[in-house]
């Protein structure tokens, strides 16, 4: 058995609607949008009487989908402070190839409230200026810029 991809990064939310418009406005593309529910969808996360609304994007190349879920029940919980430090166990971060670094950066702070990590873009060598930002619910996201 191989590994043939990574098909998605599930990422589970209360304001859907706005983690949506800032994945959105960080140029992802919606794929859809449904509620879930029953036996099947309660089998496959472990839980009894799931019903959650999902919204599918992907990355303008097609490659990449991130999955919002809100769950309506049961609700979810919250394991962690929502704005836990970069060294947090577990899945801190999802990154994304960008152009324009600065612009994009620029957007998310004005429509989003987005925060700067750590108060710059850094450049890695003579490769990426590379940059993490806090956006909603605490999320944070990695952007990176090649360079050359």
């Amino acid at each position: 058995m191989t590994l043939l991809r990574m098909d998605n990064v599930l990422i589970v939310v209360e304001d859907l609607e706005g983690v949506k418009a800032f994945f959105l406005d960080l140029g992802m593309e919606l794929v859809g949008e449904t509620q879930v529910e029953g036996e099947a969808v309660d089998r496959t996360v472990g839980l009894e009487g799931v019903r959650a609304d999902i919204a599918m994007l992907r990355t303008p190349d097609g490659h990449g989908q991130v999955e919002l879920t809100r769950y309506l029940s049961p609700p979810a919980i919250r394991l962690e402070p929502a704005i836990a430090p970069s060294n947090a166990l577990g899945l801190r971060r999802i990154m994304f190839a960008v152009e324009g670094i600065d612009e994009v950066v620029e957007r998310l702070r004005r429509n989003h409230g987005a925060e700067l990590m750590g108060g710059e873009i850094a450049q890695y060598e003579d490769t990426y200026r590379l940059c993490f930002v806090r956006g909603p619910e605490g999320l944070i996201v990695g952007l990176a810029e090649e360079l050359g």
